[in-house]
């Protein structure tokens, strides 16, 4: 009676550590293909399309989102906004977007407002100076400042003083020498923007 239940131990640990041994096998063997369905360090150093909810963004506001690791501002301009931009026209150094265009500004963006042509009241660009890469700070209101005194409203760089309009665009004699990029961008929906991506791309 010893002796079986001896063999009844035995037998467990046997079936125990079968088991045991087969689901490190099957573990090892899952990593790997884990691993084969995650991004390349390719894919990652080139930064996937990111979603940006903007139902909660409202006319007036700014919100920040990141993309291959840069901010990238989308700000909801109000109506004011796009007439004040209209002012700018003789103080930006590029109004029509016209520099560089296949590296700072997709085709549907090479107009005043900076954006699609359905859709002005969104600006998309990444919030980084041209100039020596610093980040301007929102200077939204438009009013008398400092650097200007019958200011629109629009972005300040603290660093070397140069100035962006509400739609990205650099200020004539400014140490930035182009506007601020527009990244490729589709409206997936109303309230719902998808960047890193584009029509032509889509």
């Amino acid at each position: 009676m010893n002796d079986n239940a001896g063999i009844n131990r035995g037998r467990r640990t046997l079936v125990l550590a079968g088991a045991c041994a087969g689901g490190v096998a099957a573990a090892a063997t899952a990593v790997p293909f884990v691993a084969s369905m995650l991004p390349s360090d390719r894919a990652l150093a080139l930064g996937a399309p990111v979603e940006a909810d903007i139902s909660q963004l409202a006319p007036g506001e700014k919100m920040t989102v990141e993309w291959r690791g840069q901010p990238v501002w989308i700000l909801h301009r109000t109506p004011q906004m796009l007439e004040d931009i209209k002012k700018d026209d003789n103080k930006v150094a590029d109004p029509q977007s016209k520099r560089k265009p296949d590296e700072l500004t997709p085709d549907y963006a090479r107009n005043e407002y900076r954006s699609y042509k359905d859709k002005p009241e969104y600006l998309v660009v990444v919030g980084i100076c041209t100039h020596l890469g610093c980040t301007p700070i929102d200077k939204l209101q438009a009013g008398s400042e400092p650097f200007s005194p019958d200011w629109n409203g629009g972005f300040y760089c603290p660093c070397h003083g140069s100035l962006y309009d509400l739609a990205g665009r650099v200020y004539k004699n400014k140490p930035a020498p182009d506007n601020l990029r527009v990244p490729p961008y589709i409206f997936l929906a109303d309230n719902k923007i998808l960047i890193g991506e584009d029509k032509k791309e889509a």
